[in-house]
């Protein structure tokens, strides 16, 4: 049960020393008022020339920070008052108060509280000294404020700091990433104009300078949709993630050959069709098995896996690599995040993989899982919702 305050016992509390009869001039100048939940009764930086005593009924008082963040400071109940600084400084509110429940007021505006200090001037020394305690701990208030907002200054400065590096690191990287296959296809293109290729070498040549061609476009539609998956909302449609999976995995079987690895799709096959987008959802599993083979071991193998679990199709891709490293593995879904260097591996790539991965799921409102051990491997699992 809400309890329930009196005037007479909560204006000693708001003026210290005054006289009973005193009390009762502020009484008899004032004015009692209910108000439903939910009511703004002040509101931050706004002009205001009313003071408030709480009878009975609970309030919150909240502060804007940073233009933007609406920080909770204290709660008020039966017994406690505010904005006595309205009554002797035109100053705007420094914060608002809104009701949370039903509640009841004693109101003591501007002109009601001239009319007590003409008749009892000890009401006046009561607020200055009220005032000057209330400044106080204001005072200690901002100076709180003050330092969260260095602290989270020094946060942001930190994160832009980070942001420039990973933006400076990001345009390295495409420069390096570009560099090799133009290079490459310029190179050869220069040779066949120059007639320096025999026609016995012009396929080969021409294929060459293909691989190397898609390899540059394959980067710049990546980019493309990683900017542009959160815009861009497709009609989902069932899909046959067990056509998506074996057209990638067709796909990188060269790749995979090349650094001795081999690929191995296990589990059951006959799973349901999901609920998705075809083209975004392969992106994913590419994104998947091309780390998979990227950060596996020579002669080691990628393990593919489908299982039903509920009304979700689980799909798992494992290697038995160099796994993640524990302070690393919070960072491998931010965009432009990369792993370059392990032991004498370097390894290519602008991190944007993951990144793109992770983007596919949320959008499918799906789920995805990462079980890593450093030295051991790593495993992906995508959980979607099937087709209905």
């Amino acid at each position: 049960m809400t309890t329930i305050r009196t005037p007479a016992r909560i204006i000693p509390r708001a003026f210290p020393g005054i006289k009973p009869e005193e009390v009762q001039e502020i009484i008899v100048n004032s004015r009692i008022t209910t108000y439903p939940p939910e009511t703004v009764i002040c509101r931050e930086n706004e002009l205001e020339y009313v003071f408030y005593m709480i009878l009975e009924g609970d309030f919150e008082v909240t502060k804007v920070i940073n233009n933007s963040e609406v920080r909770l400071l204290k709660s008020l109940t039966a017994g406690d008052f505010f904005g006595e600084m309205a009554l002797i400084h035109n100053a705007p509110r420094a914060a608002t108060v809104k009701s949370k429940t039903n509640v009841i007021m004693l109101e003591l505006d501007k002109d009601g509280f001239n009319r007590v200090l003409k008749r009892s001037p000890s009401v006046a020394m009561a607020m200055v000294d009220e005032i000057s305690n209330r400044l106080r701990q204001n005072d200690q208030m901002a100076i709180e404020d003050l330092r969260m907002r260095a602290s989270e200054l020094a946060d942001a400065y930190q994160r832009l700091a980070e942001q420039d590096l990973v933006r400076r690191e990001f345009l390295s990287n495409v420069a390096h990433e570009l560099r090799t296959p133009l290079m490459v296809a310029s190179g050869y293109l220069h040779a066949i104009q120059k007639g320096m290729v025999s026609d016995v070498q012009l396929n080969a040549t021409i294929d060459t300078i293909s691989r190397n061609v898609d390899q540059i476009t394959t980067l710049a539609n990546d980019l493309l949709f990683l900017q542009e998956i959160e815009l861009v909302l497709p009609e989902f449609q069932p899909v046959d993630v067990i056509e998506v999976v074996n057209e990638v995995v067709n796909k990188y079987e060269e790749k995979a050959k090349e650094r001795q690895v081999t690929i191995k799709i296990k589990g059951d096959r006959n799973v349901s069709k999901i609920r998705g987008d075809a083209q975004s959802l392969s992106r994913a599993v590419t994104a998947l098995v091309d780390n998979a083979i990227k950060f596996s071991t020579p002669n080691g193998e990628v393990e593919i896996r489908f299982a039903e679990q509920g009304d979700r199709v689980r799909i798992s891709v494992e290697d038995h690599g160099i796994g993640i490293a524990p302070e690393i593995r919070p960072r491998i879904f931010d965009s432009f995040f990369h792993l370059d260097r392990s032991g004498d591996q370097l390894y290519s790539g602008i991190g944007i993989g993951l990144s793109i991965t992770r983007q596919v799921i949320l959008q499918h409102q799906g789920m995805l899982d990462v079980e890593s051990e450093a030295g051991k491997g790593s495993k992906f699992t995508m959980s979607l919702l099937k087709w209905r």
